[in-house]
């Protein structure tokens, strides 16, 4: 849906500049009244799509919380499957007031306000269902590879969107919305949430399951058990969710005590923050500081998500490898910010220096960012504290994202109000953004730091003997 907006707010924008001053006669005016329908002020249109999108994002922000605690309680098939549905009607609602004249901003608004509610019951049902068959050992690369739909989808609809939004725009929102409830409909009779559905769980690890011990008192070993890395005591492969009749589910304030839970969801607020800014406003600059077309700076601006689609895997990957998965991010997030006003000074000055700066650029700034939201939930999910109670993924998903998505409301709005200033103060927030984003990591990578020297000292007992 944002993709779609995004498209029709450029289009708007270009058409009014192209019609002259009461030029009544000329036939784009007719094409600027038909795409301003939804707005009460056509001349007042660019903070009228960004109250649209502050509506959205922030519904969406604030629904996440909530939405991830319901999913942990209810079948996720047809929790997601059901939301899906609801969520393309609400889409199609959108479109609808093309084709019925709908003037009343106040339509667009409530629709925007229910879009948001209804498509956060995706994500934190979509994680707990795919971490659900992957073990740790390789669950990094598992979700890095499925995550990449994230930017697959942000292609797909900008094509699809373009193919109706100069003639039709209403089709635009009809036709993914049309789909959305398709695959809603059969993720609800066909999505398998739980391996144990098909009986493919072992029954070794059945046994296994939660099976955490707590150190006890040695020499050089504290009596508490590892916070991440923790599970000495259980398999690589075990599941993370249970669908017999004993499980629990935990309550928000208790998935917040989770640890790492708080620092990598603040830490993701200004990840997101930097990945939205670029998604809404990396066209728009492009277009003004290169001198590039619109149709052409669009083509361009997709860079970033493929370079988004390497770092969510590369990020995945290092991570299984090294059970560091703050380390990771924190590494990525520091290079960003030098990668950042590299692309400020030199990105737009040909197209050869913006596809070789924004391919890093993306996988430095969306690897992270990809990292948090799949994997490092899973983990924290299924942390030790919670032992007692296996339903917590799709909680901690759902604090972890919708505090995440409260940056993906904040990057586009402090960009506006940036703007006016120039350019370079917009960087300037972005890359400022980054550097909170790995300071805010610094306790987890101290921890990680800690268990990896303590790890080889256990594994070379010479070592620890001079």
């Amino acid at each position: 849906m944002k993709i779609v907006r995004k498209l029709l707010k450029n289009l708007v924008g270009q058409l009014i500049r192209e019609v002259p001053p009461f030029a009544t006669g000329n036939p784009l005016v007719s094409r600027v009244i038909s795409l301003t329908v939804l707005f009460v002020d056509g001349d007042n249109y660019n903070s009228l799509f960004a109250t649209l999108d502050l509506v959205f994002l922030s519904s969406y922000a604030v629904s996440m919380f909530l939405s991830g605690h319901a999913a942990d309680r209810f079948n996720l098939r047809h929790y997601l499957g059901l939301g899906s549905v609801l969520c393309g009607a609400s889409t199609v609602a959108f479109g609808l007031g093309y084709f019925f004249n709908v003037h009343s901003f106040a339509f667009y608004v409530i629709v925007q306000l229910v879009g948001g509610i209804l498509q956060a019951t995706g994500w934190p049902a979509v994680v707990a269902s795919m971490g659900n068959w992957f073990g740790k050992s390789r669950r990094g690369f598992f979700m890095g590879v499925w995550n990449a739909h994230t930017s697959v989808g942000n292609i797909l609809g900008s094509l699809i969107a373009g193919a109706f939004v100069e003639s039709a725009w209403g089709w635009s929102f009809v036709v993914p919305g049309l789909l959305l409830a398709a695959i809603g409909v059969l993720t609800f009779f066909f999505l398998v949430p739980y391996p144990e559905e098909l009986d493919l769980e072992p029954s070794e690890r059945q046994r296994k399951e939660f099976d955490y011990t707590v150190h006890t008192n040695t020499p050089g070993q504290s009596s508490e058990p590892s916070e991440d890395f923790i599970n000495s005591s259980t398999t690589m492969t075990e599941p993370i969710l249970r669908t017999d009749g004993d499980t629990q589910v935990v309550s928000i304030w208790t998935a917040l005590r989770v640890p790492g839970v708080v620092e990598y969801s603040l830490c993701l607020l200004f990840s997101k923050l930097v990945s939205y800014t670029f998604l809404f406003w990396l066209p728009n600059y492009i277009s003004e500081a290169g001198s590039f077309n619109p149709t052409d700076a669009a083509d361009l601006s997709a860079i970033f998500d493929l370079g988004g689609i390497a770092g969510g895997i590369l990020a995945g990957v290092i991570s299984d490898r090294t059970a560091a998965s703050a380390t990771v991010c924190s590494v990525m997030l520091i290079l960003g910010v030098p990668m950042l006003y590299i692309f400020h000074l030199y990105g737009v000055t040909s197209v050869v220096n913006c596809i070789g700066l924004l391919i890093p650029l993306g996988l430095l700034v969306n690897g992270p960012y990809a990292l948090i939201t799949t994997a490092v939930s899973a983990d924290l999910g299924t942390h030790p504290s919670l032992r007692s109670s296996s339903r917590a993924l799709a909680t901690v998903t759902g604090i972890i994202d919708g505090t995440g998505s409260i940056g993906s409301a904040l990057g586009p709005l402090l960009c506006g109000l940036l703007k006016p200033y120039g350019w370079t103060a917009v960087f300037a927030m972005l890359m400022t953004a980054l550097g909170l984003a790995a300071l805010l990591l610094i306790r987890r990578v101290r921890k990680e730091a800690c268990f990896c020297i303590g790890s080889r000292r256990r594994s070379s007992p010479g070592i620890s003997a001079i």
